[in-house]
């Protein structure tokens, strides 16, 4: 017999007040299905993006996968470009408890997995909020200044961020507003690199956003996320986020943690459906989070 597609469906669920959107794919079947929340990157969108790789991925392999838009992104509400991480985190606890909810989704099986930024988030989440079953990190980060130092590696590019920082802080000091800046200016990305980026990601964020990300620690809670189990998957030749970072937040983890290095790969693990890092993914779900148990 040959197996039905997933079906997809456009939902929307409030995040403190603000609607978010959101598509849910849904394997066949009647069963309660395990089920995965997939968090995009950096000023990114849910659509024509990693995100939407990774939920289409897990959706053929039997997991349910919400992809949703954070505030202030895609199609969902909230300020323009306004992206602050802990927003993020909330933003994240709040799909986890719409989707536990659902009548085809078993509660006590969501887990969740982010790309990048996304990642980061996360690893956040997970931490803080024992209902995720467990946590998928793809290309993440988990200390916003010592991130930023490597993405600005050289004297005059760490000169130049920090300047950056120091004139949009005095700004809004002085009117209130935060200004907006270029993303690359905050997350630097070569240009051969860009067209793995949805249409929809934005080209400006506010100064706030690049502020958020240097305070932002998931390194000091990811030990939270033990005896629950952990995937932290990186690019060993990532030119966007620090290889380390990964490895980092693996040496903090505790058990069961797996950290997985792909070399020859850059940011964007699954452009390409390559074929080492599905089996290598697949794998650890058929191990630590498999469909059936």
């Amino acid at each position: 017999m040959t197996q039905s597609s997933p079906t997809e469906h456009q939902v929307a669920f409030p995040s403190d007040g603000i609607e978010l959107a959101g598509d849910l794919h849904l394997p066949a079947g009647g069963d309660k299905l395990p089920a995965f929340i997939v968090l995009h990157g950096f000023a990114g969108s849910k659509d024509n993006s990693h995100a939407e790789k990774m939920a289409r991925l897990l959706a053929g392999w039997g997991y349910a996968a919400l992809r949703f838009d954070f505030r202030g992104c895609g199609k969902s509400g909230g300020k323009r470009g306004y992206i602050l991480c802990h927003d993020q985190v909330a933003d994240a606890k709040n799909a986890l408890t719409w989707l536990a909810g659902h009548p085809r989704i078993d509660a006590s099986r969501i887990a969740v997995i982010g790309h990048s930024f996304g990642a980061a988030i996360a690893c956040y989440a997970g931490a803080v909020d024992q209902r995720f079953a467990a946590v998928i990190s793809s290309c993440g980060w988990g200390h916003g200044e010592r991130k930023f130092r490597g993405q600005h590696a050289s004297p005059e590019a760490w000169d130049k961020f920090a300047a950056m920082l120091d004139t949009t802080r005095r700004h809004k000091e002085k009117t209130g507003e935060a200004l907006m800046v270029p993303r690359f200016d905050v997350v630097p990305m070569q240009e051969h690199l860009r067209k793995n980026l949805s249409p929809s990601a934005q080209m400006e964020v506010s100064s706030d956003t690049a502020r958020s990300m240097f305070e932002f620690k998931a390194e000091e809670v990811i030990h939270w996320l033990s005896p629950r189990p952990v995937l932290f998957l990186h690019g060993a030749d990532d030119t966007v986020t620090p290889t380390e970072q990964s490895i980092r937040l693996w040496e903090l983890a505790g058990q069961p943690k797996d950290l997985i290095l792909v070399t020859g790969t850059d940011h964007f693990p699954l452009a390409g459906d390559n074929p080492r890092v599905l089996a290598m993914l697949k794998g650890w779900l058929d191990l630590h989070f498999a469909v059936a148990r």
